[in-house]
């Protein structure tokens, strides 16, 4: 098994409550060519911490990867959200960008 998994596992035992501690897990998991390991453990993620902005890009790109397009467009939009009740506007545009090309639809919706 890949030692960097091996690794923040033993970290996520002193700490299973730390977001980027699963967020970095679920990462080594995709470059395992593992995506359905990884969508489970961000999953698991938005259910103990929604507000961590970087999961929704992960799942959208995960989920286009094995074709499931409506889910990967739902946690872009999701992501939206929460990046624009942040005010984290650098984020909100990526996830926008990314939602946009995945449904090939025009930069003006009713998001903005």
């Amino acid at each position: 098994m890949n030692p960097r998994i091996e690794q923040l596992k033993e970290f996520l035992k002193e700490d299973p409550t730390d977001s980027f501690l699963i967020y970095a897990l679920s990462l080594e998991y995709a470059k395992e060519n593992n995506p359905n390991q990884a969508i489970e453990i961000l999953l698991n993620l938005i259910e103990k911490d929604e507000n961590y902005l970087a999961v929704y890009y992960q799942l959208g790109k995960l989920f286009e990867s094995i074709k499931e397009i409506d889910k990967a467009s739902i946690y872009y939009s999701q992501g939206m959200l929460i990046a624009k009740s942040q005010g984290n506007t650098k984020t909100f545009s990526e996830l926008k960008e990314a939602r946009n090309i995945l449904l090939d639809i025009d930069e003006f919706d009713d998001l903005d």
